[in-house]
């Protein structure tokens, strides 16, 4: 097939043709892919948290994805908003406070518990520490840091990433992610093994959904994307540029391009539904991200 770009309808239905053409030959990950809880489940316990953490232990999530940034006196700890005011009882940044006293903050005081109430507000779950975090997770049990820290110097928080990993004994098992490729960079300065930068994964995605050939990658042991995103796609037209939305999402080919390019394994995020977990297994996929381990408990596996 001609590598030339095409009008941006014409790709998303050939896009279309080519996953249902290709999906039954697609290789399904042996056993089906690994449960991974997003932010420790994010749908079950207030996320980030050991609470979290040790819900998703009990209902089988096979591996912990953990949001990082660092406190005030350099501690890695976990939270993701930019502001301490989304989740908890503080507003301000995390950076704003030391560890000791981020272990007062009420990290689940927004979480909603399906009945709409607020059970954390008289019931606090403090703001870990990764060590603290990672002190009851199975010594085998691989690990996923998304380092989010807005206002840390990428190479101080990858050194301190890697200390408390190595302190915990776990670097080996350890993968760090980043949406700020200067993260990913620094922790893989530091020794740490790494995601395919997101911004490449997503440029080499649209290659291939778009162009239907294999771009030249950059190899890497983990790439990470979503199983489907919203996108726009701008054309060059003869009075300028036309703006229209489309739905990049994976299929067979785009993930034997991955395979082919050096990319060891597979993790596809935001992976919600038995629909998108038979979807992700058909498609060979390793990994995927998942906001409640205890709705994937009563479906997911062999």
């Amino acid at each position: 097939m001609p590598p030339r770009p095409r009008p941006a309808a014409i790709v998303i239905v050939l896009a279309a043709l080519f996953a249902a053409t290709l999906l039954a030959a697609a290789p399904a990950a042996a056993g089906g892919p690994l449960v991974v809880a997003h932010r420790g489940g994010t749908g079950d316990a207030p996320e980030n948290t050991a609470l979290a953490i040790g819900r998703a232990l009990e209902n089988g999530a096979g591996a912990l994805w953990l949001t990082v940034q660092m406190s005030r006196d350099g501690v890695p700890v976990l939270f993701r908003p930019k502001d301490l005011s989304a989740l908890t009882d503080r507003a301000g940044p995390v950076s704003s406070l030391t560890a000791a006293e981020l272990a007062g903050v009420n990290a689940g005081f927004s979480f909603k518990a399906q009945d709409g109430s607020t059970p954390f507000r008289a019931a606090p779950v403090p703001v870990p520490t990764l060590a603290a975090a990672l002190a009851p997770v199975p010594p085998a049990m691989p690990l996923f840091l998304d380092i989010k820290s807005p206002d840390a110097d990428p190479a101080a928080i990858a050194g301190a990433v890697k200390r408390a990993l190595d302190a915990a004994g776990a670097t080996a098992r350890t993968t760090v992610y980043s949406t700020d490729r200067r993260y990913t960079d620094a922790a893989r300065a530091a020794g740490l093994a790494v995601f395919q930068a997101r911004e490449t994964t997503r440029a080499d995605l649209a290659r291939v959904l778009l162009d239907r050939r294999c771009p030249a990658m950059e190899p890497e042991g983990w790439a990470g994307y979503e199983l489907r995103r919203e996108v726009t796609v701008t054309e060059d037209v003869t009075l300028g540029q036309a703006a229209s939305k489309a739905v990049m999402e994976w299929d067979a080919e785009a993930v034997a391009c991955f395979r082919a390019g050096g990319i060891g394994r597979l993790m596809l995020i935001g992976v919600n539904s038995r629909a998108d977990y038979d979807e992700a297994r058909a498609l060979g996929a390793d990994a995927v991200l998942v906001d409640s381990p205890a709705l994937f408990r009563t479906f997911a596996g062999p």
